[in-house]
């Protein structure tokens, strides 16, 4: 039985016809090879599992000679690099993002992650963990960390930190299922399996398609090479986090009519949506320390509302409860930023300075949301009682 959450309507039908047959029972497949390591994980001492894991991904799986066949198994697979995977094209995808850098932050934050937020269904794994207020700018440096990770040269390779994080984040995810189920407020015949494929994919295609298209909104020019070299980079840390192959994207062109297919399909946003967007938004004005620092965080956040509406659209602006301010009158500014960077950086002579300059900012930027505190992509041992 599909989901309820899948609205197979009359234009979706007729755009995409017996495909969406195809992509509809993906919602109820999960990550088997994963969700049997949290499960080895559950019958030792709270912690264990997680070091062994963390000791396979820097010492390797031969390392730990006490690892459960389980866990063997899953690093059998994580350890294959599939032929296709080019690591030249995985390292200029991950060069060419870090290189938008404050541009490419912005709209991690007000495109990939709000439009992820947007989805009633793909929202509710993060929805039902609770507080969502509290966790938003944590939330924010976590992505960020992991997304900057996976972009570095070498990231991606086997004893790479964005690898490393990518299958930490796996167990996480698989850690979120069982949670979900065990709260007994999952319902699995309304939004299909908790982080289920169908999701994971769409996740993979906010940070690579998604991303593309708010740099076409507001001015950044990124060339053919360079769309299919972002999509090349995410193809591949989506084939690492458990996304089966099938579903797997191979080209720019591929991956946007994926991710076309999803949101023609995934329903209007609900009220857990604007929650998470409200307190994306709202986060850091809430946790400032004094008036100061809390007048120039509800600026931030007007000016990034403002970007927000550039890049969704008025239509899905307002089914978000995204504000309308005056700080949308900056938002030609932004653009003409945009425009500026993309041209700067198109020329040779100061490519290896924007490479720096975006990965500095990205560096700060991670470091101020973490606050201190390190992000070690361990996976929960419960969910909060509370949701607000």
């Amino acid at each position: 039985m599909t989901p309820s959450r899948f609205q197979d309507g009359a234009n979706a039908r007729r755009r995409f016809g017996d495909q969406l047959d195809r992509l509809a029972p993906f919602l109820l497949r999960v990550d088997p090879l994963a969700d049997a390591v949290v499960a080895s994980f559950a019958a030792m001492p709270s912690g264990q599992g997680f070091r062994l894991l963390e000791t396979a991904l820097t010492r390797g799986i031969e390392a730990v000679p006490d690892a459960p066949p389980e866990l063997r198994a899953l690093f059998a697979a994580v350890d294959h690099v599939p032929v296709w995977v080019d690591w030249e094209a995985v390292s200029r995808g991950g060069t060419a993002f870090l290189r938008t850098g404050v541009i490419g932050g912005m709209l991690l934050a007000m495109q990939s992650l709000i439009l992820g937020y947007a989805s009633p269904g793909g929202n509710k794994p993060l929805a039902l963990s609770g507080r969502l207020r509290e966790q938003a700018g944590r939330r924010l440096a976590e992505t960020g960390r992991f997304v900057h990770a996976v972009s570095q040269a070498g990231g991606m390779r086997r004893f790479g930190e964005g690898f490393a994080i990518t299958v930490k984040v796996r167990i996480m995810h698989a850690q979120v299922r069982r949670l979900a189920h065990a709260s007994g407020r999952w319902q699995t015949a309304l939004w299909g399996e908790p982080v289920n494929q169908h999701d994971m994919i769409a996740t993979a295609l906010l940070f690579s398609v998604a991303l593309l298209e708010g740099l076409d909104k507001l001015g950044y020019h990124v060339s053919p090479e360079q769309r299919e070299d972002l999509v090349h980079l995410w193809r591949y840390v989506a084939h690492v986090i458990g996304v089966e192959g099938e579903l797997i994207p191979g080209s720019y062109a591929e991956a946007r009519r994926l991710a076309e297919m999803i949101f023609a399909t995934q329903g209007a946003p609900d009220a857990d949506s604007r929650a998470l967007v409200d307190a994306l938004l709202t986060h850091a004005a809430r946790s400032a320390p004094n008036e100061r620092e809390r007048r120039r965080a509800e600026q931030r956040a007007a000016l990034f509302a403002g970007v927000a509406r550039t890049v969704l659209g008025e239509e899905l602006a307002e089914q978000l409860g995204l504000p309308r301010t005056s700080a949308r009158l900056a938002v030609p500014l932004v653009r003409a930023l945009a425009a500026a960077s993309s041209r700067a950086h198109a020329l040779p002579s100061l490519q290896d300075f924007a490479l720096d300059l975006g990965d500095r900012y990205w560096q700060r930027a991670i470091a101020f949301g973490l606050g201190g505190r390190p992000a070690d992509f361990a996976p929960p041992e419960r969910f909060a009682s509370s949701r607000t």
